[in-house]
């Protein structure tokens, strides 16, 4: 599972641009001036429509896409291609878009790539060809892949920290509620030819009423700092980068990046359904967020879980957890990816079930141990490099690389190559952590302290 991802399906992620790690890096002992409260029910629920529909936005490709083949006589290399746009997109969009609502104010830029931008993704419903679609898509993804980090850092403004875990809950599950309504309705124009084209317009309609909520309801707060006065801690600063690969265990995560291959199954999900399975375009979406229902869950039973293997094995408990997950996910995905359940119950019941899985090893295993020994100072730092920089490259070249081999070897063998077993590789993988991450996990305090005195 990639934190990319995890927090657009089920919120959590994790997933994570610069911006957006930098904002929920700042989650220390409160501060004394009390936020306005006024209006900040309507706001919230403004910032959980417009994520919904960014997200929503980010997807149509993934699940249009047979659609588009058809129209424009494309093969399954053009959506790796199409489906690797938003992730190079966040990867370097994403820090732009962070510096800019920071310099122009956050509700002026939030406005501007919700609202106004989605005029771009209805622009590329009227694509003549592939090459424009691709020209126009791409404009359309720079806009959305900026809410997110704009998002959670005014949360973090609006709310103190007895209730800013609550706002950022209230948003993300709401926002993945949505999605998961949201996603199967826009599908229903897929039993029209031209269908792909009017979910286009549709989603860039919403998107400019995003717009217009977020004008409407969102008030620009005060910014907010909860763990120093120093108003550079918890911003992103590629200067930091290369000190965080002195800690042993931030290098063995950056090694592991590559084997967390979930991206390419979230970016073929429909079309896997569609072209291996025959289903027909609506019901691969429906089918596709009921797994989205179960990493939602999972999401949340992850965090509970990782914390009951710490209070049994310690610091080595959250190792064995991910390495239990690794090898479940493996068994999971070929369950549900290799063998046929049909049409009923249990294909739905299977389904759920691997999305159960799904996020328990980042919100249970691998978020945690960053936190644990990235200094406090360079906690943005770590979160940005691993999962906006490296993994976002990964990701993107992954994506482009399994719609090229899915021409060559087919959509289902690929599936078992690129996510299978390289599940069953990264547990094995795992051993390495039991050696450093105990040690480094002991040594951050002390490492926190170097970073201060500028010795480390």
């Amino acid at each position: 599972m990639s934190v990319l991802d995890e927090t657009k399906v089920a919120g959590p992620a994790a997933t994570a641009t610069p911006g957006e790690v930098a904002a929920a890096a700042v989650t220390g002992p409160a501060t004394s001036e009390v936020p306005d409260t006024e209006g900040r029910g309507k706001a919230v629920g403004a910032l959980a429509v417009a994520s919904a529909i960014d997200n929503s936005e980010n997807s149509l490709i993934n699940t249009f896409f047979p659609l588009i083949r058809d129209a424009f006589g494309l093969s399954l290399g053009a959506l790796g291609v199409l489906a690797s746009l938003s992730r190079f997109a966040r990867m370097v969009f994403g820090p732009a878009w962070a510096l800019a609502a920071d310099r122009f104010g956050r509700k002026k830029v939030l406005f501007i790539v919700t609202g106004g931008w989605g005029l771009w993704t209805a622009a590329a419903g009227l694509a003549p060809n592939f090459t424009w679609l691709v020209i126009l898509y791409g404009i359309g993804v720079i806009g959305t892949v900026a809410s997110e980090p704009i998002v959670n850092g005014l949360l973090g403004d609006m709310f103190d920290d007895r209730t800013r875990g609550r706002a950022f809950g209230t948003v993300r599950s709401v926002g993945s509620l949505l999605g998961m309504v949201l996603g199967p309705a826009i599908a229903l124009f897929a039993n029209d030819p031209n269908g792909w084209r009017y979910g286009m317009f549709t989603m860039g309609g919403l998107s400019v009423l995003s717009g217009v909520l977020i004008l409407l309801f969102v008030k620009e707060p005060k910014r907010r700092t909860s763990i120093s006065d120093d108003p550079d801690v918890g911003r992103f600063k590629i200067s930091d980068a290369a000190k965080l690969f002195k800690i042993p265990t931030i290098g063995l995560l950056a090694g592991m990046l590559p084997l967390v291959t979930s991206l390419v199954l979230f970016s073929f999900f429909v079309t896997y359904m569609v072209d291996v399975r025959g289903w027909d375009i609506p019901g691969a979406a429906i089918l596709w967020s009921v797994f989205a229902a179960g990493m939602a869950v999972s999401a949340f039973v992850g965090g509970l879980l990782g914390d009951l293997f710490v209070r049994r094995f310690g610091a080595k408990g959250r190792i064995i957890l991910m390495q239990l997950y690794l090898v479940a996910m493996a068994g999971m995905s070929y369950v549900a990816l290799q063998m046929d359940w049909g049409k009923g119950v249990a294909v739905y019941a299977v389904i759920f079930s691997f999305g159960l899985i799904a996020s328990v090893g980042f919100s249970a295993c691998v978020l945690p141990m960053v936190s644990t020994v990235a200094p406090k100072q360079l906690s943005a730092t770590a979160f940005a490099v691993l999962f906006s920089l490296i993994q976002g490259a990964i990701s993107a070249l992954m994506t482009l690389a399994m719609g090229f081999l899915s021409d060559v070897l087919g959509l289902q063998q690929v599936m078992l190559y690129l996510v299978t077993i390289p599940y069953l590789i990264n547990a094995g993988y795992w051993f390495l952590f039991y050696r450093v991450y105990p040690k480094d996990a002991a040594k951050q305090a002390e490492r926190t302290a170097a970073i201060e005195a500028g010795t480390f």
